[in-house]
C-alpha cells in the first residue's frame, strides 16, 4: 500500500523537483501539488492524502495556518514541514500547529522519502539541526507565564501590541525606532507564530487576549495583558 502525498511550495521548480524525488519511491504516490496555502487546503479536502509535505512561507495562507485548518478537518493527516527556516520561532509554530515532522530544505531525497514514510506511520521526524534546536527549546528556561503569547519574542510582542492599537508599519517603525523593513519582518513572524492570515486577524486575536498598547511616553515598553476581571 502506497503513501498518498500532497506537496506544497510556492516555488514551481522546487515543487516539481520534490514531486519527482517522491515519485521515484515505489512506496509513495504524489496525488497533487499546490503553490499556495489555500490551494493546499483545497487539495487535501479533495484528495484526502495520508501525508502533506509543505513549505511554511506561502502566499495567501501560510503553512502554519494551513496545517491547523487541515488537521481540524482531517485529524489523521500527517504533516511534514519542509522549509528553509530553522529558527526557534518557525520550529515552535509548526509543531504547535500539529506538524509531525520538520526538515530544512537541503535535505537529500532519500531523507525526505524516509521522513514521509515515518510520519505516515505516526513517527515524529526532525532534521539534525532542527532536532538540536528542539532539544534546546525543551530544556531552556521557561517563558514567563504572564505573557499572553509566550511564543513571541519581546520585540514581536511590542509589534503585536501596536498592531492591536491599529498602527501601520510606518507608525510602528517610528515608535519602536526601527526601519519599516524590519517591522515587516517582525509582522510576518507574528502572523506565522499566531497562525493567522493577516495583521487584522492578529490584532483581533491580541485584543481578545487582553493585550493593550503601551503608552507612547515610554513608561511601558511592551504589551500588557489586561487582568481586570
Amino acid at each position: 500500500m502506497t503513501v498518498r502525498v500532497v506537496v506544497a511550495d510556492d516555488h514551481p521548480m522546487y515543487r516539481f523537483g520534490l514531486q519527482a524525488v517522491l515519485d521515484q519511491s515505489a512506496e509513495v504516490e504524489v496525488v497533487a501539488g499546490a503553490a499556495t496555502g489555500r490551494e493546499l487546503i483545497e487539495a487535501v479536502a479533495l484528495h484526502r492524502p495520508d501525508v502533506v509535505v509543505t513549505d511554511l512561507s506561502m502566499p495567501d495562507v501560510n503553512g502554519v495556518e494551513a496545517t491547523r485548518t487541515m488537521l481540524a478537518e482531517q485529524p489523521g493527516l500527517a504533516v511534514l514541514a519542509l522549509t528553509m527556516h530553522e529558527d526557534d520561532e518557525h520550529v515552535r509554530a509548526a509543531l504547535a500547529a500539529g506538524a509531525l515532522g520538520y526538515l530544512v530544505k537541503g535535505a537529500d531525497g532519500e531523507s525526505i522519502v524516509r521522513a514521509v514514510l515515518a510520519v505516515a506511520a505516526g513517527d515524529a521526524v526532525y532534521g539534525g539541526q532542527v532536532a538540536r534546536r528542539l532539544t534546546a527549546l525543551l530544556t531552556g528556561p521557561p517563558t514567563p507565564a504572564e505573557s499572553p503569547f509566550p511564543e513571541l519574542t519581546t520585540r514581536e510582542q511590542e509589534v503585536l501590541c501596536l498592531l492591536a492599537d491599529g498602527c501601520g508599519n510606518h507608525e510602528i517603525a517610528r515608535r519602536l525606532a526601527m526601519s519599516e523593513k524590519t517591522v515587516r519582518n517582525h509582522v510576518s513572524h507574528v502572523l506565522l507564530k499566531l497562525g493567522v492570515p493577516d495583521r487584522t486577524a492578529a490584532a483581533l486575536k491580541a485584543r481578545d487576549a487582553g493585550v493593550r498598547p503601551a503608552r507612547e511616553d515610554g513608561d511601558e515598553s511592551g504589551p500588557v495583558a489586561d487582568t481586570r476581571g
